[in-house]
Parts: structure tokens; sequence; C-alpha cells
């Protein structure tokens, strides 16, 4: 009976945060509330499981607040500015400075940021050139995926991997460098050849040549955060002091400058959301102590070597399509630490690569298609899923075979 109870609880959450995310934060909190009351996870179990959580939803609401600066005094739009003026002999250069611009956003800023805010500059940038957007806002979509492999602060999934891997900052980051790397250069390929129509179009500019102003503040701001992390990292701190810091110190400046507002500060941190990710954790916490774990048990390869890997996060990436990525990679982590690093990381390519199949795959796939189509572009989910057949499968093994060598070698 608990177990069902907590299926149910599961599929409302994520069928709410699929087809109705506006009470998305409500119904994860009324399920949260639902499996501890019927004792489907004990109360201290579910306080276990939310202050694991609490340090990474920390840090994602200072993530979230850093890059909504960065908006806010013109970062984006200087990215837009710099797309547009390098497309000159045709739109290769402009995918590929697409390409460039969202892996670093993704790898620093975070997923949301590169869908939430550099989607919109990216539309923009081609309605200048009067080009085919398709393309260039594939390339958003699945680089908000494919690049978050980098850091442990480039996705939640991440954040949650870095704290079971073991591993410090820059140990992280040059282990997951090659399969990110590798991946990226993946997807730029298969894509070149999806839009190879839409890429044939000339551009045309549409508009006079803008100047570029670079903020420069705002980068110097970015880029010491980043190294906060490493260092925070070192010391056995939590990065989500650097990013904090960060945005404490850009958010000053740009209230100061009247560049943004109290209220929009406010509004980035998206509280609903945060508590949506804590009470996603006990519900998942619930279905795992119920018989999951048990089940998943038997799916999961044991052992690190290539085929165990590939196994690992071809079930990681499969879960993420039935259930998204973040209930998947909740699951999976326990199960797979005692394995060692290698696994943790496998699981990790499997939940960030593999939700570019379908819309249910990521938040950020769901973000996007709001983005796009607000944006007037259409975003089928046949077109969506048909893309992401084409890349995703070798984009997965090409990362993961990069992993193993990595790690291999180390």
């Amino acid at each position: 009976m608990a177990l069902i109870l907590s299926v149910a609880a599961l599929a409302a959450v994520l069928g709410f945060a699929l087809l109705c995310p506006r009470f998305q934060a409500v119904v994860a909190v009324a399920a949260a509330a639902a499996v501890i009351v019927t004792g489907a996870v004990s109360w201290d179990a579910a306080v276990a499981e939310v202050s694991e959580l609490a340090p990474v939803v920390g840090f994602l609401a200072a993530i979230l607040v850093l890059a909504r600066l960065c908006a806010d005094v013109g970062l984006f739009h200087a990215a837009g500015v710099f797309m547009a003026r390098v497309t000159s002999s045709g739109q290769n250069r402009l995918l590929a400075s697409v390409f460039g611009i969202s892996a670093a956003v993704t790898a620093v800023l975070s997923l949301d940021a590169t869908v939430v805010l550099l989607t919109p500059v990216v539309l923009a940038t081609a309605r200048t050139l009067s080009v085919p957007a398709r393309p260039h806002a594939y390339a958003t979509a699945h680089l908000s995926n494919t690049a978050s492999l980098l850091l442990p602060v480039s996705n939640l999934t991440n954040l949650l991997a870095f704290s079971a891997a073991g591993l410090t900052f820059l140990h992280f980051a040059a282990t997951m460098a090659l399969p990110w790397l590798a991946a990226i250069l993946v997807e730029f390929v298969l894509l070149r050849w999806i839009f190879a129509k839409d890429l044939a179009v000339e551009p045309h500019h549409t508009a006079p040549d803008e100047p570029l102003s670079v903020p420069v503040f705002a980068l110097a701001v970015v880029f010491l955060t980043l190294a906060g992390f490493a260092v925070t990292s070192a010391l056995g701190l939590s990065p989500a002091w650097a990013a904090l810091a960060g945005a404490l110190v850009l958010g000053v400046r740009s209230l100061v400058q009247k560049h943004s507002t109290v209220s929009g500060i406010f509004a980035a941190l998206d509280l609903p959301f945060l508590a949506f990710v804590l009470c996603l954790g006990v519900v998942v916490a619930a279905v795992m102590s119920n018989g999951l774990e048990t089940a998943m048990h038997r799916l999961i390869p044991d052992g690190q070597g290539l085929l165990a890997l590939l196994g690992i996060a071809a079930v990681a990436a499969l879960l993420s399509n039935v259930v998204n990525n973040l209930p998947a990679v909740l699951v999976m982590l326990p199960l797979v630490t005692p394995v060692g690093p290698a696994a943790v990381l496998a699981v990790l390519i499997g939940v960030n690569i593999g939700p570019n199949l379908t819309y249910p795959g990521s938040l950020a796939n769901l973000l996007w298609r709001g983005v796009v189509h607000r944006d007037g572009m259409p975003a089928r989910f046949t077109e969506f899923s048909r893309v992401g057949l084409c890349t995703t499968p070798l984009t997965l093994i090409v990362a993961v075979v990069c992993l193993w060598v990595v790690t291999r070698s180390g």
C-alpha cells in the first residue's frame, strides 16, 4: 500500500511539473505531506532528505540570482551583439558562436541561464539576420543539457552527483572536461547535418550594427565567482558561499546603478521551484524505501568497466525520459555511490545528455519549449524527439567512452 501511495504521489508531482508547472510547488508540498502523514516515509527520513538537499538548493538560489543580474546589466545582450557581428560569412559561424557561448553560459551560470536568458537573445539574433532560428534554438536546448557536464555548479544534478562522488571541484572538472568537450563536438557535427538546409540560408542584416558594450564588471564577478568555487571546495566549504558572494557584489552594484530592482532579484530566487525540489526529494525517498531501490539494484550493472559504465548511463538516460532527470538522479545515486566515482559520473552523463531525447527528460526542456513557443517558433514533441534520437545515443556513448578513458588513465 505504501508503495502504491508513493508512486501515485510521484506521478502527481511529475504530472503537474510537466503539464501544469504553475501548480507544481503546491502539488509537491501536498504530496510530501501525504507520504509523511501516511507513514510511507518517516519524519526522520524526510528531515534527513531535506537536510541533505538544503545546501544544493541554497546554491541553486544564489546561481539563479547571479544569472538574472548578469542579464540585467546586459551580459546576454552583449552576447547577442557579438553573435550577430561574427556572422559575416554564413550561418556556420553563427552556429559555432551559439555553441561556444551556450557551452560557457551553461557551464558557469547553469543550464537555466542558457534556456531562460540566452535562448531569447539567440532567437532575436536569428530574426535580425533573417535566418531560420531552429538550428540555433535547438543548439541552446541541447547544450543546456549536454554542456552541463563540466562543473559541479552547471546543473542541479551535478551538485547532487558532486556530493556523492567525493571529488574536489577541480578533480570533478578535470575528470569531466574530456567527456564535456567530446559531447559538444558530437552535438555540433550532428546538428549541422540535421539542419543543413536551414543553415544554407545566407544571413542578411536587417538592422545597423550595434556597438558591442561588454559589462566588464559583471564578467569579472562571474570569473571570480568561478574561482571561488574551486577555493571553497579546497577548503571543504559549500560552493554556495562563493555563489552568494558573487550575487551580493553584483546585486549591490546593479541596484545602485538601477539596472535591477529588489522585486526582480526576489523573483529570480524562484522560491516555489526551490520548494518543489525539496519536496520532490522527500517523495522520491518514499518511493525508494518502499521497493524501488530493490528493483533498481537488479537493473543497474555493477562495476566501473566500460560496458558497466555504458549500462549505467543508459539506464539513467532511459529513467530520465520516463520520470524526468531530477527524480532519476535522486533514485540512482544512492545505488551507485558505493561502486565508485566513475559510476556516479556515468549516471550524471545519462541524466544530463539523456533528456535530449524527449521533452519530459528535464525541466530545462520544458522551460525551453515555453520560451520558443512565446517567440513564435513551433517545436513539436515529434520534432524534438526526432532531433534527439539522431544526436543523443552517439553523444552519450562518446561521452561515456571518454569518461572511461579518463578514469582508467587517472
